[in-house]
């Protein structure tokens, strides 16, 4: 599918579109939840790295280049701590 077909194609097809390209391209991602509001696509879920919300972004955009979709994607912390936690 290209940008300039995107209108032909049901919204929820194109969703189900974004949501193979998450798992099989280089994203890899599985965690991340879509769905369809009002006419907006909401993006949820917890994902490794900034760089990697990034991406997934960037698709969605892509994918979903007429739509406004909104992101409440979390970056989860797995940096080890700065130093030792003193327990009492």
């Amino acid at each position: 599918m290209t940008r300039g077909d995107q209108g032909a194609y049901p919204v929820e097809y194109r969703i189900a579109h974004l949501r193979e390209r998450l798992a099989k391209e280089e994203v890899g991602e599985l965690g991340v939840r879509i769905e369809l509001r009002g006419g907006r696509v909401l993006l949820t879920g917890t994902v490794q790295t900034a760089e990697r919300r990034d991406e997934i972004l960037r698709l969605a955009r892509a994918e979903l280049a007429d739509l406004m979709v909104r992101a409440d994607l979390v970056v989860a912390g797995a940096e080890p701590p700065a130093r030792h936690e003193e327990m009492p």
